[in-house]
């Protein structure tokens, strides 16, 4: 059965999530508190479309880990400690995640939604879908250290889709990076990985949803507040919005939108930050490389290059932090040499990744009967939209006796 449905969040998840409704045949209104998409979270992100590297950041040895970065200047990590109830509570769920079951587990559910949603977006590309640097680049994980690589090494399901490398087979794989060799333990490369910008993507999903007849793009602000014991309403701007389903997928901003249903999201925002370089052609790498003791990641977009990097926890504003950058500015310089310089502007980026504590979504059902929620993507939000979008999808279906999508 059809309905109408309303998805609230212009991003890559919400706008995923319409699309693939769109091609399930429902109305679809896609409501969205900016005049435009994508600029949130979705903006400037690192482009990697990383279906076999999601291992989520909770883990065995991690809070360890993590002091030792507090404490040193320019880390990967840092701490902002604030009196904030939501950010304890998020605290204390993601210590208790940070062991190596939990980790396994959750990363056998990370690698499933990935790769259902690289199938999905392999049919959307089969729909035309482009404009948004689409590339099966492969993607290249660098270790410098011996024990990092060796854990890395024993997680590997398939040894043809995800390759142990030695350093210099490293170097031949991404020459951009062959300097490197030297100082690493080793790789891991997974040749379907791929890149893509996106936010053009979310463009490009806005311009063909536009195209469809049962699609409405509604700028304004949602909100969700009780009807029934089992039902809320949507109001858009104040005014009552009538729709069969709603599909809650916006974010960070989720949290405060499900707040006055009594739902209490378990996200928080993980601020992370990005440069868009435009070097000489000659320094672009091809593959899409993770630094991983950096946790630094790149990725060629067209001619540009897309360096994203950082997780500071605490700092819930979208302010660009001076030192922060400098940091970045100063690995990148220390790993690809050239690549930035005075005359080359870098277009710094920070952004909030919307992250539940165990780093697996949200995607299901919320508690109300006309209400689903697809948040939590964190830093994964490209990499798993189609995927979540798809199970959204399915549900529906299911819901209602048919799920076949056209």
């Amino acid at each position: 059965m059809k309905q109408h449905i309303a998805v609230i969040g212009g991003g890559v998840i919400g706008l995923s999530t319409a699309y693939a409704l769109i091609r399930a045949g429902h109305d679809v209104t896609l409501i969205e508190q900016n005049d435009d998409v994508g600029l949130g979270a979705s903006y400037a992100n690192g482009g990697q479309l990383s279906y076999r590297y999601v291992s989520p950041l909770a883990d065995a040895g991690i809070p360890r880990q993590a002091l030792g970065w507090m404490l040193k200047p320019g880390s990967p990590v840092s701490l902002h400690l604030r009196a904030d109830p939501r950010q304890w509570r998020w605290m204390l769920s993601f210590l208790s995640a940070c062991n190596r079951s939990t980790n396994r587990r959750n990363a056998k559910s990370l690698l499933q939604l990935g790769l259902e949603g690289q199938a999905e977006m392999a049919a959307w590309r089969a729909d035309g879908l482009d404009g948004y640097f689409w590339r099966q680049a492969g993607k290249l994980v660098l270790y410098r250290q011996n024990k990092a690589f060796r854990k890395a090494v024993s997680a590997i399901q398939d040894p043809i889709l995800e390759q142990a490398l030695s350093p210099a087979e490293c170097a031949k794989i991404e020459p951009a990076f062959a300097h490197l060799e030297p100082d690493l333990a080793g790789g891991i490369f997974s040749p379907e990985d791929e890149v893509a910008d996106s936010y053009l993507f979310c463009k490009a999903l806005k311009t063909s949803l536009l195209s469809h007849q049962k699609f409405r793009f509604l700028p304004g602000k949602a909100a969700l507040v009780p009807e029934t014991a089992k039902r809320c309403a949507l109001m858009v701007d104040g005014t009552r919005f009538a729709t069969d389903l709603v599909v809650l997928a916006a974010g960070l901003n989720a949290r405060d939108i499900a707040a006055p249903l009594g739902i209490q999201l378990p996200l928080y925002g993980l601020k992370g930050y990005s440069l868009t370089l435009r070097p000489s052609p000659e320094t672009l790498p091809s593959v899409s490389v993770t630094d991983y003791d950096n946790r630094i990641v790149y990725a060629r977009l067209g001619d540009a290059l897309r360096v994203a990097a950082m997780v500071d926890i605490g700092a819930e504003d979208r302010s660009l932090n001076p030192n922060r950058l400098a940091s970045l500015r100063n690995l990148v310089r220390q790993t690809m040499p050239g690549v930035i310089a005075h005359n080359i502007p870098d277009a710094p980026w920070t952004g909030l990744r919307p992250a539940t504590p165990t780093g697996v979504p949200m995607v299901g059902h919320s508690g109300c009967e006309n209400l689903l929620l697809n948040v939590g993507h964190g830093a994964l939000g490209f990499t798993l939209a189609a995927g979540s979008a798809a199970r959204i999808v399915k549900m529906i279906g299911q819901a209602h006796g048919d799920g076949a999508q056209k």
